[in-house]
């Protein structure tokens, strides 16, 4: 008996407001809060009340049906869905009856829900992937909120996977995880090198004959029908195959008019005539199948056009530039301690927003244009990088950022991994700083000379080097003293 997952990923974007470079928003003075001078609410609602009309209701409805119709079978119909927190999110602001639906179809038992990172963002590819795993807690919280379950499967942004995150996720608690097909024979259950969990891998070539070949008049196998569908699955060697696609296939990226919604409500059908199929969810489908051998994946994949790679976020400098400028926002934005600041810069987190810079032409450039809210990708460029810059100001205007952090060590390049872009931060890494690492700095005078040349506060790098003399704990109480008189003077300086 083959397992068939068919398995969904769900999500839309929060989208910026294009126009905001253009506008002569960038680094006013007087600024509208920053939330609404960049996202375009009124587009987001937009779009998706379409998408819901003409996909996520008519489809879920499709779904919910062929459920009912095999309740009572020994082979009931059975699907999977990963649900970015954004897409939640947006379903509880302008469409609850689409989240009831979902809620609707998870009540049957019939249906998995996975997990992924809330704000369906590259993060994973974070050098620190604290945050990465922030998000991935945040998505866990909420699909408890809303369904009541707890995921076993995790399908990260576009299925991005390498040996790392694998080992992330399996120390996340997760018993299995997704990727694209392109690493092994798909029709298989893998390990992941060095854990325990499962890996499954995404049957490539039969999702985009859904996907993307579904209305094509120039493929030799159109028109495709659910008959013809099952019989390839059929005849296909192996234990499982994993059909995964965009939920948005049905009724947005394939019109109704293409027959797609005929096609996904005869497709259970057809597949229940073949005795040697039946469906089964992500976590069945681990359950049922041990891994054939270890597998090593060691360059980062994803399922994201030709190349499968990350090519399509970060294959141009545009992209780089943007990604890294987002990196480098993380640390300063944590220490501002200010949660509205934090979900601005999580909502910038999002991969769609690089995937919008793509520059490349040909089919790949065809897509990406096709989901791009932009004439072109340098006008995404130049909306998302101002933006921001918009947003960096904002936080070195409140919080009073340094230009580099500072960094604590040892001895010359022998660093411990505490960094501080701030007072605030400074006073989290001095309270729990090895005292090694602290006299070192002391000795050297670095700790004066950052806040005279990179912090701008000549006043407090007076302080330090007052406090040269000073050893053991009586030199961090000092320092603290020092750093929160400072705070106290740049707080005053704020409210007056």
């Amino acid at each position: 008996m083959t397992d068939i997952s068919l398995s969904f990923e769900v999500h839309q974007p929060t989208r910026l407001k294009r126009d905001f470079f253009w506008n002569n928003s960038l680094l006013r003075k007087v600024s509208p809060d920053p939330f609404n001078a960049y996202f375009d609410k009124s587009e987001d609602k937009k779009i998706f009340d379409r998408i819901s009309s003409k996909c996520y209701l008519p489809a879920n409805n499709v779904i919910f049906e062929a459920i009912k119709k095999f309740e009572d079978s020994e082979r009931p119909f059975k699907a999977a869905y990963s649900f970015s927190g954004i897409f939640l999110e947006q379903c509880q602001k302008y469409r609850p009856e689409v989240l009831d639906s979902f809620v609707s179809l998870v009540n049957t038992n019939r249906v998995e829900v996975m997990e992924q990172t809330y704000y369906h963002s590259l993060t994973s590819l974070f050098e620190d992937k604290q945050e990465f795993k922030d998000q991935v807690l945040m998505h866990r919280e909420a699909v408890w909120e809303i369904f009541g379950v707890k995921p076993t499967t995790f399908e990260n942004t576009e299925l991005i996977y390498n040996d790392e995150i694998a080992k992330l996720i399996e120390g996340l608690g997760y018993k299995s995880i997704f990727t694209e097909g392109i690493v092994a024979d798909p029709n298989y259950v893998y390990r992941p090198k060095d854990t325990e969990i499962s890996l499954l891998l995404r049957h490539y070539q039969l999702t985009d004959d859904i996907g993307f070949r579904f209305s094509s008049k120039l493929w030799d196998e159109y028109p495709l029908t659910a008959d013809k569908y099952a019989a390839w699955l059929s005849a296909a060697p192996g234990k499982c195959i994993n059909i995964f696609c965009d939920y948005e296939t049905f009724g947005e990226h394939q019109w109704a008019e293409t027959g797609i919604f005929e096609f996904l409500k005869s497709l259970p059908i057809e597949v229940m005539k073949h005795d040697n199929l039946c469906f089964a969810t992500p976590t069945e489908i681990n359950q049922n199948n041990d891994p054939i051998k270890d597998l090593s994946v060691k360059k980062t994949v994803s399922w994201a056009d030709l190349e499968r790679d990350t090519s399509c976020w970060l294959g141009n400098a545009l992209q780089q530039a943007c990604f890294l400028y987002l990196r480098r926002l993380e640390r300063p934005v944590k220490e501002s301690r200010d949660s509205k600041l934090l979900e601005i810069w999580r909502q910038l987190s999002l991969s769609d927003h690089l995937y919008y810079l793509f520059s490349y032409g040909g089919g790949p450039g065809e897509v990406h244009s096709y989901f791009s809210p932009y004439n072109n990708p340098f006008d995404a460029a130049i909306t998302y990088f101002s933006i921001l810059t918009d947003f960096h100001y904002r936080l070195k205007e409140r919080f009073k950022f340094a230009d580099a952090p500072f960094e604590f060590a040892k001895e010359i390049d022998k660093f411990t991994g505490g960094s501080a872009w701030s007072l605030e931060g400074l006073a989290s890494e001095l309270a729990q700083a090895e005292l090694e690492s602290i006299e070192y700095h002391m000795k050297r005078g670095d700790l004066a000379l950052w806040a005279e040349t990179s912090l701008g506060d000549d006043e407090l790098a007076e302080r330090f080097k007052r406090l040269e003399n000073l050893n053991g704990e009586d030199l961090r109480k000092e320092l603290l003293k020092a750093v929160q008189l400072g705070l106290r003077g740049k707080y005053d300086t704020i409210e007056h």
